[in-house]
């Protein structure tokens, strides 16, 4: 199938104009909200624009369902986690901990995670928006862009009500797949030379007896060698379809619940799946579902405290780690993240690990006992003026995108996209022209603690 992706229209167009905003924000994930919030609370009249009729993105709609990013990771475990990432990252995570939405650190390898009712987090996301003054527009995609030479005065919407312009001084693209920077005719990347990590579908099983559950799988939620040993041996001989064997599973602040990150999605002939591709997005739903229903089965069969087990929710999409990133002003290479680089113009703290998930298993490389920070030019396109990204589709290499791409630091992004948007209207500047030196300092002011 051909598509047309680049979509643009002069500032003289014929749509009709819906609103005149100072900042839209495309996508309502945590770099959206993060950004939407940030911008309106200064005082910026502030748009956000969601395909879905609730915020959440990844972290709810693939239902990744931990925030990830927030601890060191070490070999003195005894210690207990240490906590580096602040800001934004640390509202969102006390206001859900308020509403009960959220577990206490849980063992992840050699560093913490923690896990959230994804109920709440759109909740509290939403309040956060509304509290702010946020306009808001479900059930809305962004399909074009307004542009004149190379900047850009907002965007083209589309929705069950049809199709129309808003103008905009600043858009920001916190659509995690990098949407707006496409559409404009702007550059990306796609992965290493193509490939892309692996989708995945997460999905969430009740009815557990978890503390029979817990004495078996231990306090790690990586799988212990006994069970990969368990999911090799069932797949290979006991009638299972199981392509993973080192699967992720977390208790959640439900009672009787686990939160699973097992499934390995490919293409039914074993190619890897570009998600940009509805044909190949449509399979990867597919795919997925069927793996959940496998692992489910085979937790119910052979795992203490899930024989009466059911799966109660997948992800409404199939989980998304990767597809474009942007070309940047500047860009986070892989050796930033594998020396901890830290630099004055750092306005994003990451101490997550290098986690791979494309092969035949999932690889992690841990960061011990530090972190790296990511310059504000990763999220300035290279090309274009009055845009910036927020998320996952930051100017990064593919194994630097392997950390950075994470939760904890989404929110992080789009705390720094918005305090960036609210600097450039307000002192009149270009985006690019502001440094990363006084976005860093105009984070900490916030809460942010990088210094």
């Amino acid at each position: 199938m051909q598509w047309q992706l680049n979509q643009v229209h002069q500032t003289d167009h014929s749509l009709p104009v819906l609103t005149e905003v100072d900042v839209v924000v495309v996508g309502g994930g945590a770099a959206g909200i993060a950004a939407a919030v940030t911008s309106a609370q200064r005082g910026l009249k502030t748009l956000l624009v969601e395909r879905y009729g609730f915020c959440g993105g990844a972290a709810v709609a693939g239902l990744s369902g931990t925030i990830c990013g927030m601890y060191l990771s070490t070999d003195a475990l005894k210690s207990g986690p240490e906590q580096v990432v602040f800001g934004f990252t640390e509202r969102f995570r006390a206001a859900m901990a308020l509403r009960n939405g959220i577990t206490d650190p849980q063992l992840y390898g050699k560093t913490w995670t923690v896990t959230h009712d994804p109920l709440v987090w759109r909740e509290v996301g939403e309040g956060l928006l509304i509290d702010a003054g946020v306009q808001m527009l479900y059930h809305t995609q962004v399909i074009g862009v307004i542009k004149e030479d190379d900047t850009l005065h907002g965007v083209v919407l589309n929705s069950k009500s049809g199709i129309g312009a808003v103008h905009a001084k600043v858009v920001i693209d916190a659509s995690g797949d990098a949407d707006v920077v496409a559409r404009a005719g702007y550059s990306f990347k796609l992965g290493d030379d193509g490939h892309i990590q692996n989708p995945t579908m997460i999905f969430r099983l009740a009815g557990v007896d978890t503390d029979r559950f817990k004495a078996y799988w231990g306090d790690d939620t990586i799988s212990s060698q006994k069970v990969i040993k368990a999911l090799i041996e069932a797949d290979s001989t006991g009638g299972y379809e199981l392509p993973r064997s080192k699967i992720w599973i977390f208790e959640t602040p439900r009672p009787g619940e686990l939160l699973i990150n097992a499934t390995r999605v490919l293409g039914r002939d074993g190619r890897d799946l570009n998600v940009l591709d509805p044909v190949d997005h449509t399979e990867a739903e597919q795919v997925g579902r069927g793996q959940a229903r496998e692992y489910a089965r085979f937790l119910r069969d052979q795992v203490p405290g899930c024989e009466a087990s059911f799966i109660n929710d997948t992800g409404v999409e199939v989980g998304i780690r990767q597809t474009r990133s942007i070309v940047g002003v500047e860009t986070l290479s892989d050796s930033d993240v594998v020396n901890r680089r830290k630099r004055a113009d750092g306005v994003v703290r990451s101490p997550w690990p290098i986690e791979m998930h494309n092969g035949q298993k999932p690889t992690v490389e841990w960061l011990l006992d530090d972190y790296y920070e990511v310059p504000y030019g990763a999220l300035v396109p290279a090309q274009g003026e009055n845009l910036l990204v927020a998320g996952r589709c930051l100017s990064a290499q593919h194994q630097a995108l392997a950390s950075a791409r994470v939760t904890a630091q989404c929110f992080g992004y789009g705390h720094a996209a918005g305090i960036a948007a609210v600097t450039a209207i307000r002192e009149r500047i270009p985006l690019r022209a502001i440094s990363g030196e006084q976005i860093r300092a105009l984070l900490n002011e916030d809460g942010a603690a990088l210094d």
